[in-house]
């Protein structure tokens, strides 16, 4: 990729927008990964975005569900909110709501027509992830689910998409807008929902119509470490991408799967998503990367901005064997961007290397046939 025309989407206005204090998901971290980025030296191509209007939102959420958000917001929470999921600790309605979802969407649809025009072939929106957000129905902090409308404006412009999930969360509200359609390969890695909320995302959750064999779960057990998390990567999701051919990929980008994260059971550190953002470069597709969730500030901060210093050219790898013969990084962490590698113990192996290879092997005896793939591992 000679030139990756990258793309920071960054809003003064949205920066000034928060979430209730006693909440765990915080707005400040775009603006404090921004910081980072200009401490060291790589902030380029910010970019300001537009805020998403009432015509956008209505691509997949409904006209009522608008409405009582807007009316939540506005103080006026009616029944027919609390039926749409609003008013819980994990939905609050306060103050800054309705305009931080709506600014939030509009910067992804803004990250969608950056690549569309050819403007940028790398944009990243730390302000975006919101993909627990269903049509009538917000969940987990999310409100307006601003990954389908982005796949959804690429699509609109005959875009084959391919939807990419990292975050520690199944992203059960865009897996839902895409389970019966082709156009969108939507592809979460994430905590197994035996242990972590939405309490889904399993492997035989394959889609269907046309869009069986075109939904794929890899769900990960609690204590899962860099190595086995890039095995199930490398093994069972980059074989998938060739076969399917997308044009454009658009990547969710939560952080709570970084070890240290206080409401997931994951133990990654920053250096496997670097990984896997240069795997998927090497792909040499247009990439719109967003937030997600991250609910330990410092390491999602530190593991965005390495992702941006990748997504640019510039990170450089100091490389590790993991498992499977793969090559890991990293040592970087002393005062830069890398996290120190953990630790892993004999009894975190023997609990997590097994159950993520049975995984593995179920998606590729179930869905690789489905594109033209040998099953054997």
């Amino acid at each position: 990729m000679p030139d990756r025309k990258p793309a920071f989407l960054y809003s003064q206005e949205l920066a000034a927008l928060n979430y209730p204090p006693d909440c765990p998901f915080s707005t400040g971290r775009a603006t404090r990964t921004r910081e980072r980025l200009q401490s060291f030296g790589l902030l380029q191509g910010e970019v300001a975005p537009r805020s998403a209007t009432r015509a956008d939102l209505e691509k997949f959420h409904t006209a009522r569900y608008l409405d009582e958000l807007e009316r939540a917001t506005a103080g006026d929470l009616r029944l027919e909110g609390l039926e749409a999921g609003l008013g819980t600790p994990d939905t609050p309605v306060f103050r800054d709501l309705w305009n931080y979802a709506v600014g939030a969407a509009g910067a992804s649809l803004t990250a969608a027509d950056l690549i569309l025009s050819g403007a940028a072939r790398i944009v990243f929106t730390p302000w975006g992830g919101f993909h627990h957000a269903q049509p009538a129905y917000a969940a987990g902090f999310c409100y307006i689910n601003d990954v389908v409308l982005a796949c959804l404006r690429l699509t609109e412009h005959s875009q084959r998409v391919l939807c990419l999930d990292l975050d520690a969360h199944h992203g059960d509200g865009t897996q839902a807008a895409f389970y019966g359609r082709s156009d969108v390969l939507t592809i979460s890695l994430h905590e197994t929902g035996k242990t972590l909320f939405p309490w889904g995302g399993f492997a035989d959750e394959i889609g269907e119509g046309p869009g069986r064999g075109y939904n794929v779960n890899l769900p990960l057990p609690a204590e899962t470490y860099d190595d086995a998390y890039f095995f199930g990567f490398r093994q069972a999701i980059v074989p998938l991408i060739g076969a399917y051919h997308p044009d454009v990929i658009v990547l969710e980008l939560g952080m709570d799967a970084l070890a240290g994260d206080p409401l997931t059971h994951l133990r990654l550190t920053n250096n496997v998503f670097a990984d896997i953002l240069n795997r998927l470069l090497a792909f040499d597709l247009p990439l719109l990367v967003t937030g997600g969730g991250g609910y330990h500030i410092e390491n999602t901060v530190r593991g965005w901005a390495l992702a941006w210093k990748t997504l640019c050219g510039e990170e450089e790898h100091d490389l590790s064997i993991g498992m499977g013969g793969e090559m890991l990084a990293s040592s970087e962490w002393v005062g830069g961007l890398r996290d120190r590698m953990l630790f892993v113990t004999p009894e975190q192996r023997a609990a997590v290397e097994p159950a993520v290879r049975e995984t593995v092997q179920q998606i590729r005896q179930t869905i690789f046939p489905m594109h033209g793939l040998p099953s054997d591992l």
